[in-house]
């Protein structure tokens, strides 16, 4: 899978440069400039495809790794926690030995 998606980013990355390179011609010839400044700004939306298929995913869609790696180990932290309860009731126990002091 990994093969497969190097090379399909590759190939978008030529594809990308030629019609980068068409789009470029086209902007200097200033009558065919409206067809040649569409045409830049998909060769850089392909780039960035090809990019993002050549990097490994962590790398290419950080917030939703970051995303999934924090919630994980939420998880795991809650089920290392006592639970809220438990402490609450400690708490309570406490505020009440203190105030029973102070009276």
């Amino acid at each position: 899978m990994r093969l497969l998606r190097g090379l399909l980013g590759a190939l978008l990355w030529i594809l990308a440069s030629l019609l980068g390179l068409v789009a470029v011609i086209l902007c200097v010839t200033v009558v065919l400039l409206p067809l040649g400044i569409p045409l830049l700004m998909l060769s850089r939306r392909m780039f960035t495809k090809a990019v993002q298929l050549l990097l490994p995913r962590s790398m290419s869609h950080p917030v939703e790794e970051l995303g999934k790696s924090a919630r994980k180990k939420g998880r795991k932290t809650r089920r290392k926690l006592p639970a809220a309860d438990d402490v609450v009731k400690k708490g309570r126990k406490a505020a009440r030995r203190q105030s029973k002091r102070l009276l």
